[in-house]
């Protein structure tokens, strides 16, 4: 897809293939309510030319497509943003309401009981950590990206609720109507389809963990393996449901999801959200200090609203998907090296250049 008016953007994305900054990745924009640029590059592994229909691990991306699955049963009335969450969870310990839980203000961003990598594929024992635990503060009364337990706690209350795991729930109800290339736990077939991710340079992981200790090194290392090439490339995570961090999408899809939040809820006529929920969904739950990120946060109901009055999230190593309703786009970038935002923000200069 080529529109002319965009043509910089096209061309910075050549740029930072031929530079080597990127290594493979896709972008796509949809402007005033179409899509505007659709493009792939790179490689998805060495000699494997990356397609249109590859797919990629986007990290804390998928935690808006995470929430949006719990949103949808709090618009059709199944639960509400204000219930506690053991009123669904019996057994779940922390006083912590749906909404606290949505805005990253439940009190639980570590997994409370040290695990191996393979736990990851156990969602019942993962669970079962969650609902026994103390929280670290009282629930409200703070805020820190809950990095690896989001997915967890939003996606047991999707299926206490509804019956469904959180992948079947996100393929059916929001991913299918809307025609959305992404999703969790994936099948042999689509696993086929994913680019292998690398690091940008040899020192990431250790950046990406924080300082041993910390409250971002006990949520980014626990269970083990999240950060590490061996586990992120394999069958295990790539079959897995841990919704927080392992969203398999394309750029594609991922820009479809935010034109339709943008549009009010409505994508090609198919309408998954009232438009009432999609304002609440995207105004600030909580503004203040994050204790996981050591920044200034507002947080909505699964994104993070930032001044110029965007919304969505950003994931762990580059990839990343918002709207911008005050410029009137939809933006997705999904790459398979694990770097930093500039990337993004070369990108970004050069479509507001074009705007």
């Amino acid at each position: 897809m080529h529109d002319a008016r965009f043509a910089p953007v096209h061309d910075c994305f050549r740029d930072l293939l031929a530079d080597g900054r990127e290594t493979g990745a896709g972008l796509a924009i949809w402007y005033d309510g179409r899509p505007v640029v659709d493009v792939v590059g790179g490689e998805r592994s060495p000699g494997r030319p990356w397609l249109p229909d590859t797919l990629v691990n986007v990290y804390s991306v998928g935690k808006p497509v995470a929430a949006l699955c719990l949103l949808t049963l709090v618009d059709r009335g199944r639960l509400g943003l204000d219930d506690p969450v053991s009123r669904h969870w019996p057994g779940f310990r922390a006083p912590a309401t749906v909404r606290q839980v949505l805005a990253h203000t439940a009190g639980l961003p570590a997994f409370p009981v040290p695990r191996p990598a393979d736990a990851v594929a156990d969602w019942d024992l993962l669970c079962a950590d969650l609902a026994a635990a103390e929280p670290e503060w009282p629930p409200g009364s703070g805020a820190a990206e809950h990095a690896w337990t989001y997915g967890h706690l939003v996606g047991e209350l999707v299926r206490r609720v509804d019956g469904r795991p959180l992948g079947r729930f996100l393929a059916e109800e929001i991913a299918g109507p809307w025609g959305l290339d992404l999703g969790f736990g994936l099948a042999e077939a689509d696993q086929r389809r994913c680019a292998d991710l690398s690091y940008g340079d040899p020192d990431w992981p250790v950046r990406a963990a924080g300082e041993p200790g910390s409250l971002r090194f006990r949520a980014m290392t626990n269970p083990a393996g999240g950060l590490d090439l061996a586990v992120l490339n394999s069958p295990l995570w790539r079959g897995a449901e841990v919704p927080a961090v392992n969203l398999h999408a394309t750029a594609t899809g991922l820009a479809r999801l935010y034109a339709g939040l943008l549009a009010g809820g409505v994508l090609d006529g198919v309408r998954l959200f009232g438009a009432d929920l999609v304002a609440e969904a995207t105004r600030a739950q909580y503004d203040g200090d994050d204790l996981l990120l050591g920044r200034r946060v507002r947080w909505t109901l699964g994104m993070q609203l930032e001044e110029d009055g965007s919304w969505g999230m950003g994931g762990l190593g580059g990839s990343c998907g918002w709207a911008d309703p005050v410029r009137g786009y939809a933006f997705a970038y999904a790459t398979a090296r694990l770097a930093e935002f500039d990337r993004v923000e070369a990108l970004v200069d050069a479509l507001h250049g074009c705007l």
